[in-house]
């Protein structure tokens, strides 16, 4: 007799809820209405003649089976989802890169000329974001994250270390009110960098003013943008004075047209970490890719010595 297997749908709607616990996320992850969610789960449940969840108004829970039974079927997808990505990489040297946008705009594509020298064979397919992604969900290879490099399930290495410090137009170290110690910046405008993420730590100008010793600047007071580089741009034109990861700023510095005024910097407890699946880990692709940011690393920490 031929092993029966539950139909496929019910299933991918099974885990999705049993991950969220609710079928109002689950809907919105698959594009359907709860109603629909809640249907699938009831025909899966028939299909194996057991109950997956228990449900009340205001909760959803799995039952003794359906926690035995979550980790197979999520085993199952990702294995699935791996043969899939696999056929469809077989043969193309596209790598599939998703990262946040200012990490694309002044870190990679400054550089990536010597990724193509050094690796014809491979495309890269840049793609920014400032969420996390779902490889089982999303088309990528990797990705390049914000956090504290704990993502389950996923390899994570260190990429680049933050640090944050003011930077601003060469113009306005003269002037008026030129900037030759911190307190001189309640005469200039400050520009915030608006971006959000997790990190409670990600630093503003409150924090580096306070970091610093300075009690007499309006921290409040100045225009946000979004995205970082954005914020660097508003710097280089001169609007004011950007408080600015050091890395999406060395090539400006060095070119002139930034200066850092001040040599106070404030650590960041977050760092940017390259992840990518386990089941990857033989990816050539992938794995050029992690060298070759290892080696850019090495090269920007040896020239800052």
């Amino acid at each position: 007799m031929a092993r029966q297997i539950p139909p496929l749908n019910p299933l991918r709607a099974f885990e999705v809820a049993a991950r969220h616990l609710s079928f109002t996320r689950a809907a919105e992850e698959l594009f359907v209405t709860p109603s629909a969610v809640s249907h699938q789960i009831k025909t899966l449940e028939e299909s194996l003649g057991i109950a997956l969840f228990t449900r009340d108004a205001k909760s959803l829970a799995l039952t003794a089976a359906g926690k035995a039974y979550l980790p197979g079927v999520q085993e199952a997808f990702k294995q699935l989802v791996h043969a899939t990505h696999q056929l469809q990489t077989q043969g193309l040297p596209a790598l599939r890169v998703n990262l946040p946008p200012t990490f694309a705009v002044k870190w990679l594509i400054p550089r990536m000329e010597r990724f193509m020298k050094v690796h014809p064979e491979i495309d890269l397919k840049v793609s920014t974001s400032n969420e996390s992604i779902d490889f089982t969900r999303d088309d990528f290879d990797l990705a390049i994250r914000y956090g504290r490099g704990n993502y389950p399930g996923l390899i994570s290495e260190l990429c680049l270390p933050v640090e944050v410090f003011p930077v601003c137009s060469p113009a306005l170290m003269r002037g008026a009110h030129p900037l030759r110690e911190p307190s001189d910046l309640k005469h200039h405008t400050l520009l915030h960098d608006d971006s959000t993420y997790t990190d409670v730590s990600n630093p503003n100008w409150a924090m580096w003013l306070k970091h610093a010793g300075v009690k007499d600047v309006d921290a409040t007071r100045g225009p946000s943008f979004w995205p970082s580089h954005l914020v660097i741009n508003a710097a280089i034109d001169g609007l004011g004075v950007a408080l600015a990861k050091k890395n999406w700023v060395v090539k400006d510095l060095a070119n002139g047209l930034l200066v850092k005024p001040f040599e106070i910097s404030l650590p960041v407890e977050f760092s940017y970490f390259v992840v990518y699946p386990q089941e990857r880990v033989n990816d050539l692709r992938i794995r050029a890719f992690v060298e070759w940011v290892r080696q850019e690393v090495a090269g920007d920490l040896a020239q800052s010595r």
